[in-house]
């Protein structure tokens, strides 16, 4: 096997594990193992364009060129030489914004993954040295990742600022996932203490939407700590901004590259130092605590059996044939059940559920709500649907794709029953809620007259799913292993139907400039949805 260059450094550092009760040598063992294993699959977040037929081994390592482009972009945040404050609170907002999300939706999995315990439990591994081991692969992924989001900031750094100046951003990048890795894993850890089995499984799903809102929300507010009005970027201090982890580490920047001085500048810089390291510190005590409370994500829980009459209903009232109301009821359970996809799909739901009311933000954040009755943002509603690509996406994987013979021996006369139940399933199970339940709030921010404009919303969204149905990637619903997912097919297209989404909001704000415009368009979008769900599943 290869001796890694990750290896040879932490060779360096032996002393320091041994010290905390780790094996090394197990520990560097399994890394090599699971480093040399990584290459060999094509992993789901880092895969590149690899198909099917290639035998060409992937690599987690595989640079992405998204979070290059988004580390080109950020350059302009690194090249001023005044500001460092508003500079590298925007630069690490962004960053933390982007891995954060990241670790959430694509290494949760690697997290609370069980499968070492067959194999390494039976062996005399300690509870500790599994545990690092399993923190530092996913450790070195969100570095390696990190590295292509902040590798452009980080060499035009060296040559703008100074090596002092890179040193120093360098250093707190690696801090910076300490922190991101660790508060992830200490939240979890408190919420297996207090659930077990299928219920902390669920209770994991609900709170990465929680944490992908609470992300979303607080990157929004890292601009909102300077005076950006007056393009000045003053800073001011107030008590809570200190507990937003991106201004800590811009903090340093500050005092030792722009002059400033004070209390808070000071307090802030101990904050991005001394927070990381007694997380670290924390998680290190509390890795058995941690081992132990994942065993618990193999109990089968003691819940209650599934209760199917609310799909059976809508079944009943929105499926056309008994084949369609059959795959309508085995979608809306496979979504319920399948754990891998409720892994990949809800943190989407978290951004659906907050991108619509970000663009809303700054009348509410400068005192002028007033303005939202007047105003068309009530269209930024169209942004619920992006959640729509993922989802659709998703439902042709599944841990169980070998029962996917099924499809071969039942009788039907083609596939338009099967895809026309699976995404009335998915449109019913995960938009539909999730779209009345903003529609609620943005009837309370814009008024009761926008309800007919928010009907007009719900049926373009209804078209939107027909035609990322038709775009993207075409297969049988959950029959394919998730291993089989290919980045590609997702971002080939999710650009294409992020232009045909807010070409739809775009066509809905043309009929809203006339008079009693919005129910000719209501008049339209019925018609236009019979005409494409009549044609698009034959």
């Amino acid at each position: 096997m290869n001796n890694f260059l990750v290896l040879r450094l932490l060779d360096r550092l032996e002393g320091g594990f041994r010290r905390i009760g780790v094996d090394y040598r197990v520990m560097r063992s399994i890394l090599q193992m699971k480093l040399t294993m990584d290459g060999r699959r094509t992993p789901t977040v880092l895969s590149g364009s690899q198909r099917k037929d290639e035998k060409k081994e992937g690599s987690p390592f595989r640079v992405q060129w998204m979070y290059v482009l988004m580390g080109v972009l950020m350059i302009m945040f690194i090249l001023p030489q005044d500001h460092f404050m508003l500079q590298m609170s925007l630069i690490f907002s962004i960053t933390m914004f982007m891995i954060t999300t990241t670790l959430i939706s694509d290494f949760s999995s690697v997290m609370l993954d069980l499968r070492d315990k067959n194999i390494l439990f039976s062996k005399p591994v300690n509870r500790i040295t599994l545990n690092m081991a399993k923190s530092i692969h996913i450790l070195v992924y969100l570095l390696t990742l990190t590295l292509s989001l902040t590798g452009p900031t980080l060499i035009v750094s060296l040559f703008r600022h100074g090596i002092l100046f890179f040193l120093l951003y360098a250093g707190e990048i690696i801090l910076m996932d300490c922190f991101i890795l660790v508060i992830t894993a200490l939240l979890y850890l408190l919420i297996m203490k207090f659930f077990d089995g299928e219920k902390l499984k669920d209770i994991i799903n609900y709170v990465q939407i929680l944490l992908t809102i609470g992300i979303t929300v607080g990157y929004q507010l890292v601009s909102r700590l300077f005076n950006l009005v007056e393009l000045s970027g003053a800073f001011k201090p107030a008590w809570w901004q200190y507990f937003i982890s991106p201004v800590w580490f811009a903090a340093p920047f500050e005092m030792l590259f722009a002059g400033g001085s004070g209390q808070s500048y000071v307090l802030l810089t101990v904050l991005a130092l001394l927070v990381p390291l007694l997380l670290i510190a924390a998680y290190v005590k509390l890795m058995p605590l941690f081992e132990q409370s994942v065993l618990k994500l193999a109990e089968q829980g003691t819940g209650g059996k599934e209760n199917g009459r609310l799909a059976d209903f809508l079944s009943r009232r929105i499926c056309r044939s008994r084949e369609e109301g059959m795959f309508f009821r085995f979608s809306w359970s496979m979504m319920k059940k399948e754990r891998d996809f409720k892994l990949k799909v809800y943190p989407s739901l978290g951004f659906s559920i907050v991108f619509p009311f970000i663009f809303i933000l700054n009348p509410v954040f400068t005192g002028n709500a007033a303005m939202l009755k007047d105003s068309r943002g009530y269209l930024f509603i169209y942004f619920s649907a992006m959640m729509l690509q993922t989802i659709l996406l998703m439902l042709r994987y599944s841990a169980s794709y070998k029962g996917a013979w099924i499809y071969r021996v039942i009788p039907l006369p083609g596939t338009g029953p099967i895809y026309r139940g699976m995404l009335k399933a998915a449109l019913f199970r995960l938009l539909l809620p999730l779209f009345l339940v903003e529609a609620v709030l943005f009837i309370w921010l814009f008024g009761i007259h926008i309800i007919p404009q928010l009907a007009a919303a719900l049926l373009s969204l209804l078209i939107y799913a027909v035609l990322c149905f038709r775009i993207l990637p075409r297969a049988l619903p959950f029959s394919e292993k998730f291993e089989a997912v290919k980045q590609k097919d997702f971002t080939a297209s999710s650009f294409i139907l992020l232009f045909i989404l807010a070409g739809l909001a775009g066509v809905h704000y043309i009929f809203t400039l006339f008079p009693a415009g919005v129910y000719v368009y209501l008049l339209i979008l019925v018609l236009a949805n019979a005409l494409m769900w009549k044609r698009t599943f034959v």
